[in-house]
């Protein structure tokens, strides 16, 4: 950084005060040309700070074209653009001072532009002066091969090097690039940006034709603008400039246009001298180090403290620059110069505080609009939404269901009805992720109502109004049932676009997966005694609802996917969806038979009449299920043997029970407690209904075997009909084993069972329900 030399005692400090009394601030001579003469700067004799400030205005000088008055500062000899005072101090943290600006024409560097020419000098030198060129500022060399640089810059080197190479644009390659550039960015407005960015780049000063390079950040009070000789061999016209006006292609870049017109404009700052504090203490300023703390403790203005501070710790040595202060605004320079905003209108204030409120009231009135409006669309929503919930309870058999609960004599508080509103919140929005499975009806969620109690949320599919009676149905029955073996409903909800039921929540999955399920760590099923209490407990289950609740129950769909396990794998009955309640006759007649492959009674299936020994017979099944592990229908067994109901029957004729007793518990199990739970279960698979027992009298038998210890146990009543019967039942069972295969499947369903086992599709079990003609 250049030192600058102290300003000559010669040159006359004076003050405001030494202002010639034929001067006031009023008629101070403030333009020349049109343009602002600030004080400390001036126009005469008296009306100036010093020498360094003065500004000759007349139209004789050398800077006059059209005889207009041009501004001249006087000892650097430079036209005058503009003069601006240091604007309010900065109030944001670290607070920042600001410097005033000259604005002045500097003029251009030119090589190899005439014959004869005389190649003028462009070096500026403020040494000594309250004078530095800004940083602002920026070099622009123009022409073919042209190296400029600045001079008297070290240790720093400024330059740039400016050439004219070929540039062969097509449009495919302008397109190309833009959209390689829309590409790697991410913004909505890339293609925009990226065009436009292409557009910048082909019109600034880019070593093409034009070149620039900034001034340093540094206190410089000598530079000049200086073309390479060794350029000067290439032909052609060179100009160089120092500017604070940006520049682009677009200005021009023909060199001798540009030099016809003589010069640049450059920005200087200025400071006041303080060898002499005389001047500085008579503005009645603070310093920067008293306006700091006081500057937190008010937003307007110093509170009439001070109008205006200095800065003594500026960069530059010596010097010091001042400014008015925030809520204040005028010439720092002129005792009493900045003056308050609020005193420059008497009815500013009170304009002011008009305004105030006419803001704050217009704003208030428009928030109460807003809110009003917002209101308005809650109300309209709500009512809507209240509205939407009503068509939905009424679609969804609401009023069905209010009418059967009503006549089952005050079973109706047994039910709780739930809003929407508690289901969404218990299940988060119905979840993805608190999906348990996918039942016959619906799909089954995990949820934690507002007392922490976890329940199960079944949410029915979209179904049409000829089986909505079939949801309400499953509802009235649930109502009325309380046994410790039957899935519990909770209550339900009718305000959604699908049904909604909510119930207890059985952790342990169904009695399907824990039987046929690979899962080597799950040994639940390891045991007889388990299997034969979850036996007991279906059947004590079944037992109730044909004849223990208030009118009989069928449940149309008795399957080992249909039998929940809780927490102490006790069995639990499920998904009442196909239930009937039955009339005194105890039989149902319908044109649609429902249930599932394997598990149907085949009676049921030809006479399409069902009753109480239809739910006996698919009881059968699963205790063959129980005893030998094996699925209802499975396409891995030979044809003949495809339903379990065949397979089992088949080798009991043959005595085969040993050989087709489940292998987890073969070696374990009490025989002939098992032998007796066989003989049961063949006797509930009979053909003939009406040769099976009741599900009481099956309820009472396992009892009876789970008691019993004796290996002579009576057992003849339960004996196999005889040689004729059985060859029948065979053939009959095979037949309806062919009917059931013509005909379109698809997998079962359970409350929680998903339907998406790993098994393979050969082992799938078909769902059933098809319409008899």
């Amino acid at each position: 950084m250049q030192i600058p030399r102290k300003i000559s005692s010669e040159l006359p400090r004076i003050g405001p005060s030494e202002i010639s009394s034929e001067y006031t601030e009023e008629v101070l001579p403030r333009k020349c040309g049109g343009i602002d003469i600030p004080y400390p700067f001036g126009i005469g004799k008296g009306c100036y700070l010093n020498k360094w400030y003065e500004i000759k205005c007349d139209h004789n000088n050398s800077f006059s074209v059209s005889g207009k008055p041009v501004p001249v500062l006087s000892i650097p000899g430079k036209e005058v653009v503009n003069i601006s005072l240091p604007s309010h101090v900065h109030s944001d943290y670290p607070i920042r001072m600001t410097y005033g600006a000259v604005r002045i024409k500097y003029q251009i560097t030119s090589r190899g532009c005439s014959s004869n020419e005389q190649e003028p000098t462009s070096l500026l030198d403020l040494m000594g002066s309250p004078f530095y060129v800004s940083d602002s500022n920026t070099m622009i060399a123009i022409g073919c091969n042209n190296r400029a640089s600045l001079t008297n810059m070290e240790p720093s080197i400024v330059g740039c090097f400016s050439s004219c190479l070929s540039t062969n644009h097509i449009a495919s390659n302008d397109y190309l690039d833009t959209v390689n550039c829309y590409r790697k960015s991410d913004s909505d407005d890339a293609y925009e940006y990226c065009s436009e960015r292409r557009y910048i780049n082909e019109t600034s000063c880019n070593g093409n034709r034009c070149c620039k390079a900034s001034m340093p950040s540094s206190d410089q009070q000598v530079v000049g603008v200086r073309i390479d000789d060794n350029s000067a061999a290439t032909r052609g016209c060179k100009i160089a400039f120092l500017t604070d006006e940006a520049y682009s292609l677009l200005d021009g870049t023909d060199p001798k246009l540009l030099l016809a017109k003589r010069y640049s404009t450059v920005e200087l700052q200025w400071f006041i001298d303080t060898t002499n504090l005389s001047f500085v203490d008579s503005l009645r300023c603070i310093t920067m180090k008293e306006y700091q703390p006081i500057s937190r403790q008010y937003s307007h203005g110093m509170n009439n403290y001070a109008s205006c501070a200095c800065d003594f710790n500026s960069s530059v040595p010596n010097y010091a620059s001042c400014s008015c202060n925030i809520g204040y605004r005028g010439n720092p320079y002129i005792l009493g110069g900045c003056k308050d905003i609020s005193s420059e209108c008497p009815n500013c204030v009170y304009r002011y505080h008009v305004q105030l409120v006419i803001g704050i009231g217009s704003s208030f009135g428009s928030l109460i609009f807003i809110c009003g409006i917002y209101g308005l669309y809650r109300l309209i929503r709500k009512q809507r939404r209240l509205n939407q919930k009503k068509k939905f309870f009424k679609r969804n058999g609401g009023l069905l269901l209010q009418q059967q609960l009503t006549s089952t004599e005050g079973n109706v508080e047994k039910t709780r009805v739930f809003s929407s509103r508690e289901l969404e919140k218990a299940t988060e929005n119905f979840s993805s992720t608190r999906i348990l499975g996918q039942g016959g009806q619906g799909t089954v969620y995990k949820g934690m109502l507002v007392d922490g109690r976890i329940v199960a949320v079944k949410k029915s599919k979209v179904v049409d109004e000829d089986k909505l009676e079939e949801f309400i149905n499953e509802v009235v029955i649930l109502s009325q049932i309380n046994h410790r073996n039957i899935v519990k409903l909770l209550g339900c909800c009718l305000e959604t676009d699908v049904p909604v039921l909510v119930y207890e929540f059985i952790p342990n999955g169904n009695l399907f997966e824990h039987l046929h399920e690979d899962e080597s760590d799950d040994h639940t099923m390891a045991t007889w005694e388990v299997r034969l209490r979850i036996a007991i407990d279906i059947a004590g289950a079944l037992s109730y609802l044909h004849s223990a609740a208030s009118s009989p129950i069928y449940h149309r769909d008795v399957k080992s996917t249909n039998i929940m396990l809780d927490e102490k794998y006790r069995a639990k009955v499920s998904d009442f969806g196909t239930s009937r309640t039955v009339t005194v006759d105890h039989t149902h007649l319908t044109t649609v038979v429902s249930g599932t492959v394997g598990y149907v009674d085949p009676e049921y299936f030809q006479s399409s009449q069902f009753t109480d020994k239809s739910d006996v017979y698919s009881f059968g099944v699963v205790l063959a299920e129980l005893i030998t592990g094996e699925k209802s229908v499975s396409f891995l067994r030979s044809q003949e043997n495809r339903t379990l109901a065949t397979y089992f029957i088949l080798s009991m004729k043959e005595n085969r029970l040993f050989d087709i007793i489940d292998a987890r518990i073969r070696d374990g199990c009490k025989l002939n407690q098992v032998t007796a739970t066989a003989n049961l279960a063949r006797k509930c698979l009979n053909l003939k209904g009406r040769k099976r027992p009741s599900m009481r009298e099956v309820s009472m038998e396992l009892e009876k075997i789970r008691a019993s210890s004796s290996v002579d146990m009576q057992l003849h009543e339960y004996g196999s009909e005889n040689e004729e019967e059985n060859e029948e039942q065979i053939v009959d069972a095979n037949i309806e084993l062919q009917s059931w295969n013509n005909i379109a499947v698809t997998a079962p369903t359970s409350q929680y069972d998903v339907g998406t086992s790993t098994l393979p599709m050969s082992d799938v079990e078909p769902l059933f329900p098809f319409q008899t003609r």
